[in-house]
């Protein structure tokens, strides 16, 4: 069965997935109103994976739960909790549940997160578990053996634009993708001159590549990401603009920035679609979308 965030990429121009969030607890109402709004807006509902090292419900329960109200899932897989069994797995489990794309990441370290007494693990990193679903995608596991039935995943990966200098990410790129990534999702992009001067050299190889786009709630947060947030460059034209909204236009001028990037990234063709980072703000999602049109 191919899945239907692949099946987007073929049938579509420009393809958008949102992001959930899973909660610190068992009450999941919330995001169980933030699955039911989106899954039919977006191309794919991506599920963070203990984000920011942070324990929250697993990715593979809350993948789950959207292929069972109708939407499409997509897996976050990182490579900080889990050693090689724990991941192959998981990978089997999301497989027989329904889930057929997932994002591999190595995860932010420990030490970031609220259990910063945890072992980290990271016996493998995102280059080696994209393998592990090559792997596993052809009947195999890592150790060799052969499996009663293969995987057939759309793996993805990760890439920083903003990275400064930039030669070292690029080859983590050409890496990923040598390694079978056949998606990559970036990071939090700002810039779309800097965007574009990546995807120049982004576009040489056969892989979709999806911005990401991160909805700016206040000139603090901005100015925050710009000071501890490796990889993220808010410009001072954007900075400026937020910072001249009145207190109760902020989320709104986020959200008309948020549009506006989408819009140029769409009619211009720069890349072959977004994934918006709403980080809390899922409700504003349909907004973004509708500010982008």
């Amino acid at each position: 069965m191919v899945a239907a965030f692949k099946q987007a990429f073929a049938e579509k121009p420009f393809v958008v997935t949102a992001e959930v969030g899973p909660p610190k607890g068992t009450d999941v109402s919330e995001m169980i109103e933030h699955i039911d709004l989106l899954k039919d807006k977006v191309d794919g509902l991506n599920v963070t994976d203990n984000q920011s090292s942070v324990m929250r419900i697993s990715s593979l329960a809350v993948c789950r739960m959207i292929v069972d109200r109708g939407g499409e899932p997509i897996l976050q897989l990182t490579c900080r909790d889990r050693n090689r069994l724990a991941l192959q797995s998981e990978l089997l489990s999301a497989w027989v549940l329904g889930v057929r794309s997932v994002l591999c990441l190595t995860g932010d370290y420990i030490s970031v997160g609220d259990h910063p007494q945890a072992k980290p693990v990271f016996d493998l990193d995102s280059v080696q578990l994209l393998q592990t679903v090559g792997l596993m995608n052809n009947g195999k596991d890592l150790a060799g053996n052969d499996m009663k039935g293969p995987t057939g995943f759309f793996a993805g990966a990760v890439v920083t634009p903003e990275a400064d200098p930039i030669e070292p990410q690029m080859l983590k790129f050409e890496k990923k993708i040598a390694a079978g990534a056949q998606f990559i999702q970036t990071q939090a992009i700002y810039d779309l001159d800097n965007f574009k001067r990546f995807m120049e050299q982004a576009r040489r190889h056969n892989v979709k590549i999806m911005a990401g786009i991160v909805l700016l709630v206040s000139a603090g947060m901005a100015r925050y990401m710009n000071k501890n947030v490796p990889g993220i460059f808010v410009p001072d034209d954007l900075l400026d603009e937020m910072a001249g909204a009145p207190k109760e236009k902020r989320l709104e001028t986020g959200i008309r920035i948020a549009g506006r990037m989408i819009k140029q990234l769409r009619e211009e063709q720069v890349c072959d679609g977004v994934h918006i980072m709403a980080i809390g703000k899922e409700s504003c999602v349909p907004d973004i979308l509708k500010a982008a049109e």
